[in-house]
Formats: structure tokens, sequence, C-alpha cells
């Protein structure tokens, strides 16, 4: 079969993990016979200082192209300060992203591989079998509604900041929760701010009837504080959770640490509502930032960039094999002890991202099982 890949590198470590994402697709494409071509564009930073904007007219219309996004990560410290005569926003280019394709729905996966079960922060029998996938609506909430505005006047400074949800926009986003659950252990957790914010009475009175529709889910309702309480105190309850665009960016950062590092969390972002068999477009992405300071050296994790592929070659390329293939994969080279920087441990074999990239996608062309 063949495919195309718009490849969006950005800036930081962006472009050194997704050429180890890259290279694994093409080491999928070598053992199975696929035809993968992929397509770079510029964003952020990079595309600001050639090409004098964020997202240039050019890198939308090389995604709509191609059958999905491979994007790596956008921000450069140079253009963080307030005071600049001329500061772009690098990071509203992938928000446009997200807007001009309908990618709503934003799947991270929290998984934590049984070989890291003794690298994280937390006791061992609390992180053993922690298994669940966070649902973020993508485009809508507090990152869009206006008005969103700062105030400078002589009496001070006023800024506001809108939170608004559609019933449409609630409705979408909780079905795709129920159809996830239903494919995986059959429990979803709705998770929101009921009676405190307006637009999480609306999200639960969606939600709930929607519930009436999924009979064979499980349901509970969570508040988001409680929910950030749980993940530390028993994140094995967890199956599936679906909640609104800002709970669902600070709750995964914060779910990260149950699956050993930010460097382990892969994302989709997806046009549609994934259904066994169904082929949707989809941004892939690593959940983690730039990280500039990590730029060049050979240190930054791909194993979220590679785990963000398996997910494109899942949800939007229809090649289920293949998507477990490489996760598989993944989880055979962590058995045997390798790692990198961020999930070192004693007693372990430390490896820069080419040669983390360079094993996996040689174990990929060179196993009969993974």
């Amino acid at each position: 079969m063949e495919f195309s890949i718009a490849v969006l590198p950005g800036d930081g470590v962006g472009p050194e993990i997704t050429a180890e994402g890259v290279k694994v697709l093409k080491a999928v494409a070598e053992k199975f016979s696929h035809q993968l071509r992929f397509r770079d564009g510029l964003i952020g930073a990079a595309a600001f200082e050639q090409v004098g904007e964020a997202l240039s007219e050019k890198t939308i219309e090389t995604c709509r192209a191609c059958d999905a996004v491979f994007f790596g990560a956008v921000g450069d410290p140079k253009y963080e300060q307030p005071n600049l005569k001329v500061r772009p926003e690098l990071g509203y280019g992938i928000i446009r992203l997200r807007k001009i394709f309908g990618l709503f729905a934003n799947l991270r996966p929290v998984r934590l591989f049984p070989s890291l079960v003794n690298s994280g922060n937390l006791k061992p029998e609390v992180l053993k079998g922690v298994d669940f996938i966070i649902v973020r609506e993508l485009t809508g909430g507090i990152y869009f509604a206006e008005p969103k505005q700062l105030f400078r006047t002589p009496e001070g400074r006023r800024a506001v900041d809108t939170l608004a949800y559609t019933e449409e926009e609630i409705r979408r986003i909780v079905r795709v929760g129920f159809e996830l659950a239903r494919s995986r252990r059959k429990k979803l957790t709705s998770v929101d701010k009921f009676q405190i914010l307006r637009s999480s009475d609306l999200w639960r009175e969606i939600a709930m009837e929607v519930a009436s529709e999924y009979p064979d889910v499980e349901v509970e309702y969570a508040l988001v504080d409680s929910c950030a309480m749980r993940f530390i105190q028993n994140p094995r309850d967890f199956d599936v959770l679906v909640m609104e665009n800002l709970f669902g960016d600070i709750l995964s950062d914060e779910a990260s640490m149950l699956a050993g590092s930010l460097g382990m969390m892969p994302s989709a972002s997806l046009a549609g509502i994934p259904k066994e068999g169904s082929r949707l477009f989809g941004l892939y992405e690593p959940i983690h930032g730039s990280a500039p300071l990590l730029a060049g050296m050979n240190t930054a994790n791909p194993i979220a960039t590679i785990l963000s592929a398996a997910m494109m070659l899942r949800y939007s390329l229809g090649l289920l094999k293949e998507a477990r293939w490489v996760e598989d994969t993944v989880a055979r080279v962590l058995e045997e002890g390798y790692r990198t920087d961020d999930i070192m441990s004693e007693g372990k074999t430390k490896l820069g991202t080419r040669e983390m990239g360079d094993l996996i996608s040689n174990r990929i062309l060179q196993d009969h099982q993974p």
C-alpha cells in the first residue's frame, strides 16, 4: 500500500526525534512492503526564520496533500521575551493546524512498560499495570474561545480568557471516549469541574446523555482535582478518561510521570471518531516540547515519537499489525535494558537519540516475532 506523510520537525529537538520516527516508519515500510512517501514542511521558529511566519500556506497545503502529519515540536527561547518588537506566535502554528484540519480528538496513551516499573518516582506496587488513555478535546475551550485579550490601561493591566463549549463539541469528544472504552476494558471516566464551571455543568449533562447509548460501558464522573489526586493514589483504576482542552493538557503532563517520562508519551490528534478499520486524518506527535537545551546533544528520548508513529499506522493508515509490531519492538528493547538518559537506571545500557532509533529500526527489520 502507498501513503503520503507530511513531516514537520519544527524546533529544538524536533528535527532529531522526527528523524528517528521516520527511520522507524521506513523500516516498517520495508518489512511489510508498503510505500511511504514523506513530504517535509516548516513550522515554528524554523518557519518564521525562513519564510517570515510560523505556519505558511505552503505547509498547510503540504499537509492537505497527505494522509497524516508527523510533527516534532515548536518553541525557541529567543522568541519568548515579552518585550520583543517582533514576537511570532510559535505555538499558535500547531493550534491553527488543529483547527484547520478539525483535529478535535487528542488521544494520549499512558502506558507503563513493565521493564520501567522501577524507574519512576512512585512505588512499583502503585505503578505496576498502569495502562489508560486520556482523550482531550483539542479545538475548543479556553484555548480558542473569544474574547481573549490583554488590556493595558492607566488603571492597571487586566486579562481575560473565555472558556466556552457547544453541545456538539462536547458530544463528539465524549463519543470518542466511549468508542475507545468499548474496545478496551469498558470503563470511562468523564472529567469536569461540575457545579463550579458552567461549561462543566453542560459537559456532565451531555456526557450522561451519551452514556445512555453505551450501556455496556461503566461510567464515572470525576472532578478534575480529585482525578489529579487519583493519578498518584491509584492510577490502575483508570481505563479511558475524557476531558476538556485545558484539563487534558495539564493532566496528561502529570500522567507522563506514571509512564516514566515525558519522553515516553505519544499522542494522536484525529479528525473523527476512531472505530475498528477506520482511517482518519491525523497529526502525530510526542507530548513533550521542543526542549531547546537538549537540541543537538543526541540525548532526547525518541520513543514517544516512535510510539506516535505506531499510532499513525493504526489510526490514519489502517495498518494494525504494523502498529503492534512497532509497539512490541519498543517493549522488547526496553526489556533488554536499553535506555535513554531520561529513563536511565543503574545497570542499564544508555543510548543516544540516534542509537535508540537505530536499534528499534534494526529490530523491526530483523525480528520474526517481536
